[in-house]
């Protein structure tokens, strides 16, 4: 039959492609990403062996090749052993050629024995999804002739390039390369849009290297992972146990002294807490002292906006050296900028003692407070009050 058994309308045929993309993006982020890789939450055997299925006849994905590759390239980010980052390899190799970088890194045993452990070996694993990686997609283009016919085969090409695509071009490309930043962590990574359906949440890629082992990629209120939303309905029917979403910290009114919950909460919500110095000193005290500049220095200060706040292993000796200029003339900016430091100092003190953790903290609010910088008094102020709140999924 020409037109397959359902005989769809070229609407139906474009609608009957996005929903079996769609699956496939969905257990590529839930089963592969969240569930797999980073054992964000755990999966039901029922739902885990439905996404394990349909990604061996829609991708011919093995899973301890993708688990590996992807905790590889978090544990050695945007270093030469990064399998696919665009600082390394250029952002239109990874875009274009991410499906061949990812090939090329599964070839390497060693990744596999290193970073693979936990991945499913059973029977199934063992005797028919690794060892006959292509016939589930020759079934998935059979089954496509028979529902589609000759469309079919364009359904099935769009189905196998789907995920190569968003997955090794879009997400591992451009979301080392270009969009907007929640949290200043120790990499590249950005979030690409705050809303899409296409990749069902993995388009927070900023948020989800900050939080790395959360279930949950969205972060702010305007942001929306649909991904969640089905690990939530998968939940109320008893398919899924989330283990771990992002902390949130929150502030305790009349708090009198700084105390372990203080800093358990500093430490806990590191990245939260240097957005909001960011947002709250730094900023603040950059536009201040662009008021008062010339129209060089204005330009000049302006520029230096995303260096100020930026994380040092980002900074490059070009940067480093633009920042000392600047902060060479601005004595209430250098100050504000060496407190950024030294808070950040405190949780990174990895020898130091629960007590001298905490000490230091205390003696950090003391010092901000007595600087006489209103910006940085109130940031003070408003650690004092810090405690995490509790999360539940």
């Amino acid at each position: 039959m020409l037109y397959g058994l359902l005989h769809l309308s070229f609407w139906g045929y474009v609608i009957a492609t996005l929903l079996l993309t769609h699956v496939s993006v969905v257990a590529t982020t839930i089963y592969l990403h969240r569930c797999q890789a980073h054992r964000a939450l755990d999966l039901h055997p029922i739902a885990s062996h439905f996404f394990r299925f349909w990604l061996w006849l829609a991708t011919a994905q093995s899973t301890i090749e993708w688990v590996s590759i992807h905790r590889k390239h978090h544990a050695r980010c945007e270093t030469a052993e990064d399998p696919h980052s665009p600082v390394i390899y250029g952002i239109r190799k990874v875009f274009f050629e991410g499906y061949e970088l990812y090939a090329e890194a599964a070839k390497d045993k060693e990744t596999m024995k290193r970073y693979g452990h936990g991945c499913p070996n059973d029977w199934l694993e063992r005797n028919v999804y690794s060892k006959f990686g292509k016939l589930g997609i020759c079934i998935m283009l059979g089954v496509d002739l028979v529902l589609f016919g000759v469309p079919g085969i364009t359904v099935w090409a769009l189905q196998m390039m789907w995920i190569p695509l968003f997955a090794a071009g879009v997400i591992n490309g451009i979301g080392h390369f270009w969009g907007y930043r929640n949290f200043e962590c120790p990499d590249q990574s950005r979030n690409i849009v705050p809303w899409s359906i296409i990749t069902a949440g993995e388009e927070l890629h900023n948020n989800h290297h900050t939080f790395a082992t959360s279930a949950k990629l969205s972060v702010k209120w305007y942001e929306f992972d649909l991904g969640w939303c089905y690990i939530r309905l998968l939940q109320m029917l008893g398919l899924a146990k989330v283990k771990r979403i992002p902390p949130k910290l929150e502030q305790q009114k009349n708090k009198p002294v700084i105390d372990l919950d203080t800093l358990s909460a500093v430490v806990t919500n590191r990245f939260h807490v240097m957005a909001q110095y960011s947002r709250e000193v730094i900023i603040p005290l950059l536009k201040e002292e662009q008021s008062k500049a010339s129209a060089a220095g204005q330009v000049l200060l302006k520029r230096c906006k995303g260096l100020l706040i930026r994380s040092d292993s980002l900074i490059d000796e070009a940067g480093k050296q633009r920042i000392d200029s600047i902060l060479a003339e601005n004595q209430t900016l250098r100050l504000a900028y060496q407190y950024r430091q030294k808070l950040q100092a405190i949780w990174n003190r990895t020898t130091a003692t629960q007590r001298e953790l905490l000490e230091a903290l205390q003696e950090w609010c003391h010092e901000a407070e007595e600087t006489g910088i209103n910006a940085l008094k109130n940031f003070a102020s408003q650690v004092r009050g810090y405690t995490t709140a509790k999360t539940t999924a």
